[in-house]
């Protein structure tokens, strides 16, 4: 699959997390009161409401949680909800694969893939190699 995402726009909470990508980092928040880590990048926690976040380097790994084939696009992708090893779950897409393979609770990997203007590194994520 070619699909490529349109490119972000960082908010200044979101910020660090682009750098990193475009450095070939994955970054996510974690909760210095709660030790929870969360996303979508903010400034407070959702768990605790503390303002004691910080970023971490998370490992990249997940699984599947729940993912869409959208075939009636013009260009078919698959757009997915990723459960992170960390704990949070993310929107993503699932590249590199065949869509009917894809299944519920299967591990992924990240990948880094240029925006659609490729000024852009997008975090995405592929199967596991079995």
């Amino acid at each position: 699959m070619t699909y490529q995402n349109p490119a972000p726009e960082p908010s200044p909470d979101s910020l660090p997390f682009w750098q990193a990508a475009n450095r070939g980092e994955f970054l996510i928040k974690q909760c210095e009161e709660c030790d929870q880590a969360h996303w979508y990048p903010r400034p407070c926690c959702p768990f605790c409401a503390s303002a004691k976040t910080v970023w971490r380097q998370a490992s990249g790994r997940g699984k599947i949680y729940s993912y869409s084939y959208l075939r009636r696009m013009a260009e078919p992708y698959v757009i997915a909800y990723v459960t992170l090893e960390e704990g949070p779950t993310m929107m993503t897409n699932i590249v590199d694969c065949d869509p009917e393979a894809l299944s519920i609770g299967q591990p992924v990997t990240l990948v880094f893939k240029p925006s659609q203007d490729g000024e852009q590194a997008v975090p995405l994520f592929r199967p596991l190699e079995p």
